[in-house]
């Protein structure tokens, strides 16, 4: 069905647009609401007016939110905290209506959450770019800093855990370089020299000589002490057999 609309619909057309419409559409939703009527020169004529009225407004409008609201907002930086988990991932996410909230309360502008132009919600820490629709032709783009909630203050007791954790490996380290350090204080046995090798080989025969001479006196002595047994012996044999 052809038809004109007489109002803007969104996501379908502006008022004074002529275009084929689904029959049930037309006839249940549109044509009902006096959002748009049949396309005849009649009807055409009133889009027309109320087109060229509605764009005149608009210029109204685009005009007095660069003059006075895009300077408040565009450029601007606001920040949002969130609880984070593993790999920087946020619990939950931030949505348009936490933007338009943020951006809200530090500019005072009174935004509605469909104004702000967020694909989908934002689900990683850091900054992002973010455009805000202040009219149709009138748009901003502030900048939103997702951060972890409690900021520093949580950074550095993960940073003081993460030192802790390494404290017993530091000490390990720390004993195993003073073991070597002792080990490389300790003297070493080191090998004799030429001359002092030398000297023993020197020494040594005499110690052997001195051994040697030792052994024959005892040797000696002992003959001696056989000797004089048998003459005692012999002698007391001559004075057995005299008597006899």
């Amino acid at each position: 069905m052809k038809v004109v609309f007489l109002e803007e619909v969104e996501g379908t057309a502006m008022a004074g647009d002529v275009k084929n419409v689904a029959d049930g559409f037309a006839r249940n939703f549109l044509l009902p609401r006096k959002l748009a009527a049949p396309a005849t020169e009649h009807y055409i004529n009133i889009a027309t007016q109320k087109a060229t009225k509605y764009a005149r407004r608009q210029d109204r409008l685009d005009e007095e939110a660069r003059d006075k609201v895009l300077p408040m907002v565009d450029g601007k930086s606001i920040t949002i905290e969130v609880r984070v988990g593993e790999q920087e991932k946020l619990f939950g996410s931030v949505t348009s209506r936490d933007i338009a909230e943020a951006l809200q309360a530090e500019t005072k502008v009174e935004l509605e959450h469909k104004q702000v132009e967020l694909r989908q919600p934002i689900r990683e820490v850091g900054a992002h770019q973010v455009p805000v629709k202040i009219t149709r032709n009138v748009v901003a783009t502030v900048t939103v800093n997702v951060v972890r909630l409690g900021g520093e203050e949580e950074a550095d007791a993960a940073a003081q855990a993460a030192e802790v954790a390494t404290e017993p490996e530091a000490s390990a380290e720390s004993e195993e370089a003073e073991v070597s350090a002792t080990e490389a204080a300790a003297p070493v046995d080191e090998e004799p020299s030429p001359a002092e090798l030398a000297d023993a080989e020197v020494e040594a025969p005499a110690d052997e000589d001195a051994a040697e001479t030792a052994i024959e006196d005892t040797a000696a002595e002992a003959e001696a002490s056989e000797e004089e047994d048998l003459a005692i012996e012999t002698e007391e044999d001559e004075n057995v057999s005299q008597e006899g």
